[in-house]
């Protein structure tokens, strides 16, 4: 991971601050601005949780968003910088996880859905580039948004999972569907950036590179993660303490991203990988706790106040058309292909609206994952910035909307929710 330079203010740089003001306090130690934040955002979580029974994640999100630019500037987005690699982590934890909830035999099984989670994510795709193309923009920028579109948040799947602990079809295929949909992301972004070197001056030269690029990421992403899959079984045959087995699946998921991260692979594909691996090779032995314990549901807090932090509305006055393209176009893509396949695939028309809804959460995560920095235009060379603006806005609105839907689809229409009914009051 390179490194970034510590961008919290120096103690010498405000002099005048207050010692008990915010500037005061991060002034005498960096890491107590965002420990304050922390602590706001577990609270309110919490409190929108009991009060409103929303899930916990949107007060962390909340929190984080309040704390940004967007509205009091408590802290500037670049002093996540310093934290990224945390957040990576965390991100890295809850696709192990989701990883090792995937059971691949039932897609060789149930053909039909596993032709649902192939298009359920190509239709968004190509329903959010249809619909912005129509609407004036450049193809090229109008594919790679229908890319990042197609995706559903992994992180925010899962922990939503985690909370509410549902249980049947319609969870299971939400977390097979949504790991699928990411790794189609990863690939199309891959492919998208081949097509886009086809317009290059010397095309053919850059065209032969962006592939073999492409591919070279593609499958030493496989195969480091199926070595991290290989390598976790082989070390919990030696260690057989449940205590340690957290640590030693979080040493594992470092070991994998920094891998990932120093030979320019994808960590999202490889983490996922690794966790379907070890879940083959070890079977009902493989013992995975939310979050891989509580250090990682602590990292999970601060990755939500980093997305909440990322938030933004600049200028949706001017780009509100196009975000309600990318919102409805992706709704309706995922729509049809869930529709046409639910009753092959074994599901009701209602657990099929269930699983549509569930799947809104919009995921940056494509994006942050490969990012050195926790910002999207140097990771999206080429893009128009009000393609890339109005992604940000519709992610932030996913972000925040995602998560509500989705707990009521499993809650209300999937009926997946036992523990419903003991809400805390």
């Amino acid at each position: 991971m390179p490194h970034v330079v510590d961008t919290w203010p120096a103690p010498a740089s405000a002099p005048s601050a207050v010692p008990w003001s915010l500037d005061g306090l991060r002034g005498a130690d960096p890491v107590l601005g965002f420990a304050i934040v922390l602590l706001v955002a577990v609270v309110l979580g919490e409190a929108l949780h009991r009060r409103l029974h929303l899930p916990r994640m949107v007060g962390h999100m909340v929190t984080g968003a309040l704390a940004s630019p967007l509205a009091f500037r408590l802290l500037e987005r670049t002093d996540l910088d310093p934290w990224k690699p945390l957040i990576d982590l965390a991100i890295g934890v809850l696709v192990f996880e989701l990883g090792s909830r995937i059971r691949p035999r039932w897609l060789l099984d149930n053909r039909s859905f596993a032709l649902t989670c192939l298009l359920e994510g190509a239709f968004a795709g190509v329903a959010v580039t249809a619909v912005l193309y129509m609407m004036g923009l450049p193809l090229v920028s109008a594919a790679l948004a229908g890319a990042v579109a197609m995706s559903t948040s992994p992180v925010i799947t899962l922990s939503l999972v985690h909370e509410i602990r549902p249980r049947g079809q319609v969870t299971e295929r939400l977390l097979m569907t949504t790991a699928a949909n990411c790794v189609l992301t990863m690939v199309t972004i891959k492919a998208w950036r081949v097509l886009a070197a086809a317009d290059a001056p010397t095309w053919s030269d850059e065209l032969i590179q962006a592939a073999a690029g492409a591919i070279l990421v593609v499958s030493g992403s496989l195969l480091l993660g199926l070595a991290a899959g290989w390598l976790l079984t082989k070390l919990s045959e030696a260690i057989r303490g449940v205590a340690a087995a957290p640590v030693l699946q979080i040493a594992v998921v470092i070991l994998a991203a920094m891998l990932a991260t120093q030979w320019k692979l994808s960590p999202l594909l490889a983490l996922l990988v690794a966790g379907m691996t070890a879940r083959h090779l070890m079977g009902h032995m493989l013992i995975v706790e939310p979050h891989l314990g509580s250090a990682g549901a602590a990292l999970g807090v601060m990755l939500f106040i980093a997305l909440g932090m990322l938030f933004t509305l600049d200028d949706i006055v001017r780009l509100w058309p196009w975000v309600l393209g990318l919102v409805f176009g992706r709704l309706g893509g995922k729509a049809l292909a869930v529709g046409l396949l639910a009753r092959p695939s074994g599901l009701s028309a209602r657990q099929a609206a269930a699983l549509i809804l569930a799947l809104q959460p919009m995921s940056s995560l494509a994006v942050l994952l490969t990012a050195d920095t926790l910002g999207w235009s140097e990771q999206l060379p080429g893009i128009e910035q009000r393609v890339l603006q109005s992604l940000l806005i519709a992610t932030t609105v996913m972000h925040v909307v995602g998560p509500v839907l989705a707990q009521w689809a499993l809650n209300s229409l999937a009926n997946e929710c036992p523990h419903a009914s003991a809400k805390e009051p």
